[in-house]
């Protein structure tokens, strides 16, 4: 097949994904990656996924739109936590399952097994999100899994760099391991914060000047992730954490106000589509890859010195399963001197949401296109020893982790109670209040000073007080007088409804008109935008 028959039927496979999973009782990354595998059989043959395109292909807008919408309050509140897992985490996990690896299979050498434990170690923040699209994961753990699942890669392919230097070599500097993963923290969380300031500082004094075209915010925010990214490895540093950063860094940029309303909402769709398309290509393209990665694991089965195949299961499972204890244990102590901390509960964090998180962490395709930049030579020129075995592990115990995430999980979380900070509702009270008495002064203003105010006053005088009219629930909803707040969000529901009521009445009603040929579909479109963005308010 082509390069854009490939891109097309991909494409083609993550639609019907997004069918089959409201027929199927099966998450949707699991669906992706079995209809992947079936276009790898039925054409005889899969993708030959190059890690390094795929790093740059894939990793950049997902990241960079993670950290733009991950609610930074949330992340900052559990900075410690999160830290503890991201950093801590990866290195406990490489040094205990590396040497666990070492142990089950003695032909893999050291260095070898440690590569595969640092490129296994880190969760995958896309397939994190696809977990929780289904699963009801509470808030706050939610933010946590994000923050730690972005923040963690950096360490793994630090680890899983230098491990591989090891085996090539046969040496390894903890000194220089050290100060090169500050380097690629510290570069890449700068280039990523001054790409994204620059890159915007840039089009804003452009737009200035000469104005801009439909649709370039759009494509500039497209743009800034590849850019972060490219820079910060062209320069040794991590490219991951650039994007993340850019992402972050993003999310204050806009409080900036400058975009209009209509981009926001283009760009938010079009985000929203290429989420949406990027994660179901990386789950289709990992299903393409595992028949010729089980094939040739099953060849090298041998080099583990066992003649039985399902020795590969025992390996799978105990990986998996060390995996699983190791995060087990550190998240416990983690939670009890981290979100526990100070309260009632403080010397016994709930072991089902210990066991919620540990499985919450999958590991995804970022795992394997890292496993799959294994070396294939020795610096003596021999074969890179049980490479295609390390390959088919990691793949292995990415689909297992996937499958208990998406099967166990949701039981684990039904009816779970988490620590939560508790403010936002009032958050959002206060803030729509005070938008309320700055809405109202506005237009007090404007009804006296817009030019055609002074020729029609009463006309103005009678439109703004329908205008105002708007925010007296809000002024009424002030916190600090009593007023039950629970009774009036209820009544903004139920106002809400009724006018969503009216938008689908007069939708269909401009439809019908449109097909009868009494307005133009010009028009009809111009209509039903204005009605579709109103909808979107009110939603």
């Amino acid at each position: 097949m082509h390069s854009i028959e490939v891109v097309l039927v991909m494409l083609l496979a993550v639609v019907v994904s997004g069918y089959l999973t409201r027929v199927l009782p099966l998450p949707l990354p699991l669906v992706q990656i079995a209809l992947g595998a079936t276009i790898a059989g039925a054409f005889g043959q899969g993708v030959t996924l190059d890690p390094h395109v795929f790093f740059v292909l894939f990793l950049p807008p997902l990241l960079f739109l993670d950290g733009w919408r991950i609610p930074k309050d949330g992340l900052f509140r559990d900075r410690g936590l999160v830290l503890q897992l991201a950093l801590g985490l990866v290195v406990f996990t490489v040094v205990g399952i590396g040497l666990l690896i070492h142990w089950m299979i003695p032909a893999m050498p050291l260095g070898v097994a440690f590569a595969l434990a640092a490129i296994l170690s880190p969760t995958d923040p896309v397939a994190v999100s696809s977990i929780a699209a289904r699963s009801p994961i509470p808030r706050r753990v939610m933010h946590i899994l994000e923050g730690e699942s972005l923040l963690n890669d950096a360490t793994g392919l630090v680890c899983f760099r230098f491990a591989i230097a090891a085996a090539l070599t046969g040496s390894f500097s903890l000194v220089s391991a050290s100060l090169t993963f500050l380097w690629l923290a510290i570069g890449g969380i700068a280039v990523g914060v001054a790409v994204t300031f620059g890159i915007n500082l840039g089009h804003a004094m452009v737009s200035r000047l000469f104005g801009e075209a439909a649709g370039t915010p759009i494509l500039i925010s497209l743009l800034t992730p590849f850019g972060a990214y490219l820079l910060a490895e062209q320069i040794g540093a991590s490219g991951i954490l650039a994007a993340v950063a850019a992402g972050i860094t993003m999310s204050y940029v806009e409080l900036s106000g400058r975009a209009l309303a209509t981009t926001r909402v283009q760009r938010t769709a079009v985000w929203d589509t290429v989420q949406f398309s990027l994660n179901g290509i990386i789950f289709v393209l990992l299903g393409e890859q595992l028949p010729w990665i089980v094939q040739r694991a099953m060849r090298s089965v041998l080099e583990a010195g066992h003649v039985q195949a399902w020795w590969l299961v025992v390996y799978v499972v105990a990986i998996y399963g060390g995996l699983f204890a190791l995060r087990f244990g550190w998240v416990w102590t983690s939670l009890r001197f981290g979100l526990y901390r100070g309260g009632p509960e403080a010397q016994r964090p709930s072991r089902r949401l210990v066991a919620a998180m540990s499985l919450a962490g999958v590991r995804g395709a970022l795992t394997l296109a890292g496993v799959l930049t294994l070396p294939l030579l020795l610096a003596d020129g021999s074969p890179f020893p049980t490479r295609d075995l390390a390959i088919f592990l990691a793949a292995a115990v990415i689909i297992l982790s996937l499958l208990l995430g998406s099967f166990v999980l949701p039981r684990l979380l039904r009816g779970l109670e988490v620590p939560e900070a508790g403010e936002e509702e009032r958050a959002v009270d206060h803030a729509r209040h005070e938008a309320a008495v700055a809405a109202v002064a506005a237009v007090e203003r404007a009804q006296h000073d817009l030019p055609e105010a002074r020729n029609h006053p009463d006309l103005y005088a009678s439109a703004a007080l329908r205008v105002m009219s708007l925010y007296e629930d809000r002024l009424r909803r002030d916190p600090v007088k009593g007023i039950d707040a629970d009774a009036l969000r209820r009544a903004d529901d139920a106002e809400r409804a009724l006018r969503l009521a009216g938008v689908h009445a007069e939708r269909a009603r401009i439809y019908e008109l449109a097909r009868n040929r009494e307005i133009s579909d010009a028009i009809a479109r111009k209509l039903v935008r204005e009605l579709d963005l109103m909808e979107a308010r009110n939603r």
